[in-house]
């Protein structure tokens, strides 16, 4: 069995084509989506990633402000130019750039961040309304990991979900999300003492962290759908993800491959959030 890959830059592409209608429906209203992205520093990573979503913006017809500054930039500094997006009106999402410089509190930064705002889905009001099952922005990588899987069209319902790393960004939310499309789910980390156990038994294995060859072809079950949300470098410094792709991809029935899997569509559920801001605030 050779799997079906699961193409996350063929599926961006036409979301954004449905969020770049709506976008342009709220624009013949006088509301133009707007998104605040700010980059402390010069972390070169991070000025490849605001540059494609500050692009990714323009091309969904969604008004972008990019606001860079120093790595000097004092926290309080931070803290009152992000209050200051808060109480803009033509602005309809936030997203400060992680990482920032060590001496400022990301958590604190996070949380100033209005939740009407809050299209990262990263704030504790945030992830309170995902445990809840309430209404809210959902974090955008989880939220395209759920998105990939649907197009596979295989029903979540009754079955078993695997999610590897338990981060507040990526692992919990993901858990949560694939529980409430009713599948049954199991959190797996650095403590789990038997990775491949647990693997071998799911329907669906979702990785997140950050480590190669996490997931084998000996640790997947037949026909199984696997979503690699990790982003490493190959001894050659290709980039790959935590699955051992070559292996897996015979034993798999559907797969992401890294890159052009899951990282076109973070991006696109970023652009989403951001758009439905817009929407219920056009209301």
């Amino acid at each position: 069995m050779t799997a079906q890959l699961i193409d996350g830059t063929a599926l961006a592409k036409k979301i954004r084509v449905e969020l770049a209608g709506r976008a342009a429906a709220l624009v013949a209203r006088g509301h133009r989506p707007g998104l605040a992205v700010v980059l402390v520093g010069d972390d070169p990573a991070s000025q490849v990633y605001v540059r494609n979503k500050v692009k990714a913006c323009a091309d969904a017809g969604v008004h972008s402000v990019l606001e860079k500054y120093p790595e000097a930039l004092t926290e309080n500094d931070l803290l009152a130019r992000i209050d200051a997006l808060n109480r803009n009106p033509v602005v309809h999402g936030i997203l400060v750039q992680m990482p920032l410089p060590p001496h400022i509190d990301p958590r604190r930064v996070v949380e100033a961040i209005s939740t009407q705002k809050d299209v990262d889905g990263y704030s504790v009001l945030s992830a309170g309304e995902l445990f809840a099952g309430l209404p809210g922005f959902r974090p955008c990588t989880p939220l395209g990991c759920m998105k990939l899987i649907e197009t596979t069209g295989v029903s979540l319902v009754g079955r078993h979900a695997v999610v590897i790393g338990r981060s507040s960004t990526v692992g919990k939310p993901m858990a949560l999300l694939l529980l409430q499309a009713n599948a049954t789910v199991t959190i797996c980390h650095s403590m789990t003492p038997d990775l491949t156990q647990h693997t071998r038994q799911a329907d669906v294995v979702v990785t997140a962290v950050g480590r190669r060859n996490t997931l084998t072809a000996t640790m997947v079950k037949p026909g199984a759908v696997v979503v690699d949300v990790g982003m490493n470098r190959t001894d050659a410094g290709q980039l790959c993800g935590d699955v051992d792709f070559p292996g897996v991809r015979e034993v798999a029935g559907w797969i992401t491959p890294v890159p052009g899997g899951v990282g076109p569509m973070t991006i696109s559920m970023l652009l989403a959030n951001t758009i439905e801001s817009a929407e219920r605030c056009a209301r």
